[in-house]
């Protein structure tokens, strides 16, 4: 049987010499992403840290990163991912609570106020992961394991304990079994022709990556990616020169991105020639408003193929293929794709639970090799409709969530954050409607009695110590009450109509 670790295992031996990671300028090659991946072993080896341990990384867009994902998941320890993006305090808290006992990060991370010591309380090994001058990569280590201190070293059979985004406290963090990680990579496969049989071979073409490596996505696409063979220009981060930069010197046949990038590249109106080399646009993580993606096509010349997933799902569910678009593009015009193969989806009655015929919304259920157990449905949070072809059309979601450019922003763990200042007695936010990200949260404010309102920087200033920048919201109202259903709840929707005319 092939298997994810033996497929990572042949690929790096095939042709130690040969580039695969255009990263800043500067091409890294398989052969030192082997040589990174063996000093990583060694040094969890060397620390009794072997098969399931919990491995915390901060997981920057880097050479050194994709060195540690492979690595992690060859040798089948499980990848704890820790996200960059956090504020120094709320990082430092989250490695105290993963109980890790090995983190790797760079340089740059572990100089962050605080880490050294919030690893040092779980007696962590860490690693510290750098680019040297000539582009080899290093692992070094940082600070010795003191092994009495571990509470948690192992978790049998997982894959990847993965972050979801949205918390404030103690963050979430979704088991992924090695079983069902790699049942979804297999999943991934069916949009890669030649893969069918699993015997490693690497590829001629380049492709771009942006994603986060801190989301499921941006891990799942990368090993994708690399499974395929293919070699692959790496962006820390997302901007429109580099992505443009990028797609002229390598000539991408697929690119990719959330509604955010598609909306970005939209409005920067590129020369359309630059992008001849491209046939379409792998488009997820967020809804995409199907007049963008028309708007898109008609501009540039290819299709936003749209697809869906979850952490919980280790991957994607659905997805459009090209074969698709030519067929059904106009009749299923919004829908997030057919279901990948292996899945299952109905709709239930989000009252009692009963099954709903094929074409009617309701609360979405699925059933795959790599959800749950296998067998049973596995009930999500979104709205939905699951035509008699197995199209997937996404209508909303049952828990508020706002999804803001591809990340989930949970409206609680903001109000709690705005309710923690001394000033504002009670707090609501909703999530409205952007044109470049999707929707975007939106506070309304009540203060209490003789307090002043801040202004808004001080307020954004304040909330950044506690959330993610894409948690902050990007305005504030003040109001004198908060609209309530009969129950005495905020009434979302009134709400949401009292702050769609700023004040």
């Amino acid at each position: 049987m092939t298997t994810l670790k033996s497929q990572l295992e042949g690929l790096v031996a095939l042709s130690p010499d040969s580039p695969e990671i255009e990263f800043e300028g500067r091409w890294h090659t398989w052969g030192q992403l082997a040589s990174g991946i063996r000093q990583l072993g060694a040094l969890l080896d060397a620390a009794g840290l072997g098969a399931d341990t919990r491995v915390g990384v901060v997981m920057r867009n880097r050479p050194e990163m994709v060195a540690s994902i492979m690595g992690l998941m060859a040798a089948e320890r499980c990848l704890v991912t820790l996200n960059p993006l956090f504020p120094d305090d709320r990082l430092v808290g989250d490695i105290v609570n993963t109980e890790a006992p090995a983190i790797v990060a760079t340089r740059r991370d572990w100089e962050r106020p605080g880490l050294e010591d919030a690893a040092r309380k779980n007696g962590a090994l860490c690693i510290e992961a750098e680019i040297e001058e000539g582009g080899a990569l290093r692992f070094t280590k940082r600070i010795e394991a003191d092994p009495s201190r571990w509470k948690r070293p192992k978790a049998e059979g997982i894959a990847i304990e993965m972050l979801t985004s949205g918390t404030t406290g103690v963050p979430k963090r979704i088991p992924l079994p090695r079983r069902n990680f790699e049942a979804g990579m297999v999943g991934y496969s069916q949009y890669e022709k030649g893969r069918e049989d699993g015997v490693p071979k690497l590829r001629s073409g380049t492709q771009i990556w942006h994603n986060s490596f801190a989301h499921i996505s941006g891990i799942g696409g990368v090993l994708n990616i690399i499974l395929a063979g293919r070699k692959f220009a790496l962006l820390e981060r997302f901007t429109v020169p580099a992505f443009h930069d990028v797609v002229k010197r390598h000539k991408p046949k697929v690119v990719n991105g959330p509604p955010a990038v598609v909306r970005m590249l939209l409005d920067a109106k590129l020369p359309r020639e630059d992008f001849a080399s491209v046939v379409s646009f792998r488009c997820g993580s967020a809804p995409l408003d199907p007049a963008v993606a028309d708007e898109f096509y008609d501009y540039y010349g290819f299709p936003c193929l749209v697809n869906y997933g979850a952490t919980e799902f280790a991957g994607g569910a659905s997805g459009w293929t090209m074969e698709d678009f030519k067929v059904f593009g106009k009749t299923k015009r919004g829908s997030v794709g057919r279901l990948n193969q292996g899945f299952e989806g109905r709709t239930v009655n989000p009252e009692t639970g009963a099954p709903l015929p094929a074409g009617e919304a309701g609360l979405l259920e699925l059933k795959a090799p790599n959800l749950g157990n296998g067998k049973d449905w596995v009930r999500t949070t979104d709205l939905a409709v699951v035509d008699k072809d197995n199209f997937l059309f996404i209508k909303g979601r049952a828990d508020n969530a706002i999804i803001r450019g591809g990340f989930k922003v949970a409206p609680d763990d903001v109000v709690r954050a705005l309710e923690a200042h001394p000033a504002i007695r009670e707090a609501a936010v909703v999530g409205m409607p952007d044109p470049r990200l999707g929707q975007v949260p939106v506070a309304a404010l009540l203060l209490k009695a003789g307090s002043t309102y801040p202004g808004d920087p001080a307020m954004s200033e304040f909330l950044r110590k506690t959330l993610t920048p894409y948690q902050v919201p990007v305005r504030f109202a003040v109001l004198e009450s908060l609209p309530r259903t009969g129950a005495m709840k905020v009434d979302l929707t009134s709400l949401r109509r009292t702050l769609e005319t700023p004040s």
